[in-house]
């Protein structure tokens, strides 16, 4: 499978399967369209119907290459009246070599082995402990039912606390390197207890030879010198949130009164990332129907001195007022082109930043099982609550149909677990198959496939298509920086 776009003066074509990378010259980036409509046709044919996105997982895409040479040239040079079929043959020899190297047209090796590889994700490495279900803040759009997941508040005692990791370190097997997430509702309501847990965790390092990181998701309010220097000497990574500009912030971004909170949160911001040299950590924002010019917002975020940023869209009932839609996603498209075009010009300036979804390694990244298997939901991962109830992931913490047991008893309800350990990969997903970017995004969120459509499995569409962009972006600036 290959997928071919135009942007910023480039003919892209990514070879799905292998994770080749191709800029080309227009005429060659035709006569590869041709190739692709010619295979497809000729495996099609030979397969009863086969669609051609699905056609060369099995297939001899040389041998049918070298059939269609013919017909592949004619298609090209008939929109070419000023190119030769001479230089049609060279384009198309280049195309038979790539062919031949496993890097165009390439089958795909991997769906025979998706049930072993995500048969490894077996044991526990990391959760997500919500310290605190409560916050000092009342932003319109929390997925968490406003911190206190719909009612279900709590404070999580250091005891429970204490017992979630004790959890971790008995299902992780012989996985060294463990994580743990503080996470809200507001994680610094419940500060003291997130700190003695660090401490408890190092005594568990030396005691079971395991390997803590330690992160915390926050909005900030509460960050002061303390926090700074405690995160900055034990805290791998932290998240904070903010929404870009003020005026876009503090239309969804609350305290209790209804004013914004941009002012309060974004000195103590600047000063945490400062603290860690302008690494690990991203500020992490949420864009809406408000604020669909949302490239402005990262770029707010970059001229704030943050070097590490990210922005989702959110993620809402159709019928919210913030929600966004289908008919949205061209000017979404546009944003992240201008945002990717914005980067490029400033990294050419010696004035880089990141933007979290434009951050792929071409060469390695993810080990491919990983890939393959998707996000460790329910079977690498779990989220505790503060009265140690486990779920698959944060996100799906207050479902009751998704309760999985609790830290003192395990499991309880393995037809739960069943869901995400048996299949939900990216073999078992509806339509990721035939997608070019499969192998970037792992099959997506599972929980954002669940409450869009009912069911892990089932795609939720708005987000692929937006992830997708951010592929084609991404990759496209790998192509610039090569010329830089």
């Amino acid at each position: 499978m290959i997928h071919q776009y135009k942007l910023n003066g480039y003919n892209i074509v990514m070879d799905s399967n292998s994770g080749a990378v191709h800029c080309v010259d227009p005429f060659a980036y035709d006569v590869i369209a041709a190739a692709d409509r010619a295979l497809g046709d000729c495996f099609a044919c030979a397969s009863g119907g086969e669609t051609a996105a699905d056609a060369g997982v099995a297939k001899d895409a040389g041998a049918a290459f070298a059939a269609c040479r013919d017909r592949i040239a004619g298609e090209a040079l008939a929109s070419w009246p000023e190119m030769t079929r001479a230089d049609a043959d060279e384009v198309l020899d280049d195309v038979a070599d790539l062919i031949a190297e496993g890097l165009l047209f390439s089958a795909d090796p991997y769906e025979p082995y998706a049930d072993a590889f995500k048969a490894r994700q077996s044991v526990l490495k990391a959760i997500c402990l919500h310290v605190a279900h409560g916050c000092n803040m009342d932003c319109e759009y929390c997925f968490a039912g406003k911190g206190d997941y719909s009612g279900k508040s709590g404070i999580m005692s250091l005891e429970v606390g204490k017992a979630a990791l004790d959890y971790l370190v008995a299902h992780s097997g012989a996985r060294r390197h463990l994580e743990v997430d503080f996470f809200g509702g507001e994680p610094l309501l419940n500060w003291d207890v997130c700190k003695e847990l660090v401490r408890y965790g190092r005594e568990l390092e030396k005691t079971h030879n395991k390997i803590f990181n330690f992160t915390l998701t926050t909005n900030g309010v509460l960050i002061d010198d303390d926090v700074i220097d405690f995160t900055t000497r034990e805290m791998g990574n932290v998240v904070l949130s903010l929404d870009g500009r003020r005026e876009t912030h503090d239309r969804m971004r609350h305290n209790k009164a209804g004013g914004g909170t941009y002012d309060r949160i974004i000195g103590n911001f600047k000063a945490l990332a400062a603290a860690r040299g302008q690494e690990q950590y991203y500020v992490r924002g949420t864009y809406t129907a408000y604020n669909k010019d949302f490239a402005a917002d990262v770029i707010a975020m970059a001229d704030l001195g943050f070097r590490e940023t990210s922005i989702e869209p959110v993620v809402a009932d159709p019928s919210a007022p913030y929600a966004l839609h289908e008919e949205d996603l061209p000017v979404l498209f546009e944003q992240y082109e201008k945002l990717a075009l914005e980067m490029l010009d400033r990294e050419r300036r010696g004035e880089p930043f990141k933007f979290y979804h434009y951050t792929v390694d071409l060469t390695g990244g993810p080990c491919i099982y990983k890939r393959v298997s998707g996000c460790g939901v329910g079977t690498e991962y779990m989220a505790v609550t503060p009265t140690g109830d486990l779920y698959p992931c944060h996100q799906f913490v207050g479902d009751d149909n998704m309760l999985l047991g609790n830290i003192y008893d395990g499991v309880a309800h393995p037809e739960v677990l069943d869901v995400f350990a048996s299949g939900n990969n990216i073999y078992t997903r509806d339509k990721c198959r035939g997608c070019f970017a499969k192998l970037y995004c792992a099959g997506g969120c599972a929980a954002n496939n669940y409450h869009s459509n009912g069911d892990v499995d089932k795609v939720y569409e708005f987000g692929c298509a937006l992830h997708r962009k951010r592929i084609e972006c991404a990759v496209m600036m790998k192509v610039a920086e090569e010329e830089m």
